[in-house]
Parts: C-alpha cells; sequence; structure tokens
C-alpha cells in the first residue's frame, strides 16, 4: 500500500527487478506490482546494457535500486533507447546531488526513500512538491538528495536527543537521531531480547542513523552514529565528504571512513574508484580537496581501489576500517605518496 501510494503507481505498472527480491523482501514491491496487476521484469545480473535494452523492449515504467544502479546507468556509453518516462525509487545510502541530476537527463525521475530491514524496508520518502519544479536542476537534485517525511502508514519518525529523546530544533543543523514508531515497525530481534533493549527507547525504535530536521518538517541524513569522524574535537559526517567527493570529474564511486591518527584522533580515509580511462594521484585529489570543502574535513589518504560491496550493492565500510588498520600499522615506506599528503596536511590545518 505505501509502495502505490507513495509512488502514485497506476494499474498495470511494468516493474523491473533491479533491486533483489531478498532484499527486504524487495521493499514489498513483489506484493504492490502484484496487487496492481503489474508485470514483473526480472534480472540475473544488474548491468547497465541490459537495463537499457529491457527499459526499452518491455516499456519498463518503474525501478528500484541503490545509487550504484544509477552511477552504472550514467556511466553506460550508449544513448537513451527508450522515449517514454520511468521511475526509479533509490535508497540503501544518500544519492549524491550531482547522481540525481545525472538521471534527469536520462527521463528517469528518481524518488528518494529511507528505511531499514526493522521497519520493512522504505518508511520515508522526499514527498516532492509542485513548487520545486520551478528551481534549477542542480537545487532541485540538492532537495531530493534528503530522506523526507515519513510514509502514509508509519505512525512516527522524529530526529531526537539519543538520550533524552527530545526532538530537535527543526533548523537543518542540530544533529539527532533518528527514531521511527508504528506497526510497520518490528516488535524485536528474534531470540536476542538484549539487542532488542537496546534498540528500544521509550516505545521508539532507534535507528543509529544520525539526521537533521529541516524547518519544512523533511530530515536530512548525516550519517551512522558509528561512521562519524572525530578529528581534533570535530565532528566530521563521512557522508559529507563524499557528497562533495562524487562532484570530482573523475570519480565514479567514493566511501570515506576514520582512521586512525596519532596527532588528531582520527582523520577521514577516502577509497575512491576512478572512472574507466581516468587516472589521479593522491596530490591532485587532496589539492582539491582543499578547495572544495572546509579544511578540517579534507582525507588525509587516498586510496584508489574498487569498493567492497554487498549482494545488494552496499558499501561494506566495516571491511574499509579494517583496511585503515593495515594502512595505521604498514611502515612510513607503504606510501610516501600518503605520508606526504598527511604532513601537508597537518601542515596546514
Amino acid at each position: 500500500m505505501n509502495g502505490a501510494i507513495t509512488w502514485s503507481m497506476p494499474q498495470h505498472p511494468v516493474y523491473l527487478w533491479t533491486l533483489p527480491m531478498f532484499h527486504c523482501c524487495g521493499w514489498c514491491f513483489p506484493w504492490t506490482v502484484a496487487a496492481l496487476a503489474g508485470t514483473h521484469v526480472c534480472l540475473r545480473k544488474v548491468e547497465a546494457a541490459k537495463i537499457f535494452q529491457l527499459i526499452q523492449e518491455h516499456q519498463v515504467t518503474h525501478l528500484c535500486g541503490a545509487p550504484i544502479v544509477m552511477t552504472a546507468l550514467l556511466a553506460h556509453g550508449g544513448p537513451r533507447t527508450w522515449n517514454h518516462s520511468v521511475k526509479m525509487m533509490t535508497a540503501a545510502s544518500a544519492p549524491p546531488a550531482a547522481v540525481i541530476a545525472g538521471m534527469a537527463k536520462l527521463d528517469i525521475e528518481v524518488t528518494h526513500v529511507y528505511g531499514l530491514t526493522e521497519v520493512y524496508g522504505p518508511a520515508s520518502v522526499c514527498q516532492w512538491k509542485a513548487d520545486w519544479n520551478d528551481l534549477p536542476q542542480e537545487e532541485q537534485a540538492v532537495i531530493k538528495a534528503r530522506q523526507g517525511v515519513r510514509y502514509l502508514a508509519q505512525e512516527g519518525l522524529m530526529v531526537a536527543d539519543a538520550e533524552t529523546l527530545v526532538p530537535v530544533p527543526r533548523d537543518g543543523e542540530t544533529l539527532g537521531e533518528v527514531f521511527f514508531r508504528g506497526n510497520l515497525t518490528m516488535k524485536g530481534y528474534l531470540k536476542n531480547p538484549s539487542a532488542t533493549d537496546k534498540a528500544f527507547r521509550g516505545g521508539w525504535f532507534a535507528t543509529g542513523d544520525l539526521a537533521v530536521w529541516d524547518p519544512d518538517g523533511y530530515i536530512k541524513l548525516k550519517d551512522r552514529s558509528k561512521d562519524i569522524i572525530i578529528s581534533g574535537g570535530e565532528n566530521i559526517s563521512s557522508l559529507e565528504v563524499e557528497s562533495i567527493l562524487y562532484k570530482h570529474p573523475k570519480v565514479a564511486e567514493v566511501a570515506v571512513v576514520a582512521r586512525d591518527d596519532a596527532t588528531w584522533g582520527e582523520t577521514p580515509c577516502a577509497f575512491l574508484e576512478i572512472k574507466s580511462g581516468e587516472s589521479v594521484t593522491d596530490e591532485e585529489m587532496f589539492k582539491w580537496c582543499r578547495e572544495n570543502m572546509v579544511h578540517y574535513m579534507v582525507p588525509r589518504t587516498f586510496v584508489m581501489e574498487p569498493l567492497p560491496r554487498t549482494s545488494t550493492g552496499k558499501v561494506q565500510k566495516h571491511v574499509l576500517r579494517s583496511r585503515t588498520k593495515e594502512l595505521t600499522k604498514a611502515p612510513i615506506s607503504v606510501s610516501s605518496k600518503l605520508q606526504n599528503v598527511g604532513n601537508t596536511a597537518s601542515s596546514k590545518l
């Protein structure tokens, strides 16, 4: 019901399965599409060329997927082959504004949702307002990158102090934890009462996600509580650093985690996948970051390698955090470039 209403889905949609059905029950779309007497178009592997082909061949109207699916579509070399509008729902991680803008050029309308397995998949949506249609495309993309307001059938959604449960001011700046409650929210973790007790506070499910609450009532995720980087006493949002790095013309994918630092406690470490046919040095990336973000947020370490992912496309940040431990323990000679970048950053702060 939420899927149909939130997306304004008509009767007989043609739904392409780029989202695995095993991932949180396919966000419940096996039932949504069936209830609307729609057509399921299935994929054995998520490949941009095949997606382009199937959208044209079956006149696909809807699909879902993580931002990596959108990135793959944008990286596809061939021209768009369809002449009808397509709607795509995305979640799993905050899509960069640049990716959303790129999808608009493909005539794919992106709806950004947010949720967790514990709330049966998407439970909030960046519900679009007609007034926003007149804004420049870049501004629309920034608005659409927010996580939004609760679904119709979700009873409660708030951003609040993790300890007191007092809602944070709707000022777009005060950081708090995201909480859900309602009959779409789980009762608890199976045979794990300690984890259940930890997850619920005062009748609310604590997501562990940190966000701000904007004046219009929409929320915007800043990070997972465990992914916040504390450097020299400053709290750094890894998502915010990632969103800026995505603007670099040679960067295809990025993930930022904390790396131990003897001086600052922690510093951002950026793992980058570079676009095919491109190359970039650590020094180039560092200089670009210094010019495009607040200096204390600038990563001190850049690692160019494929990002580890789950079967649903999520970046496995716990694996990357382990990689930073290897870098920390390695001798200084592991990379003179990285050491030079780090030394330069420290001296200029």
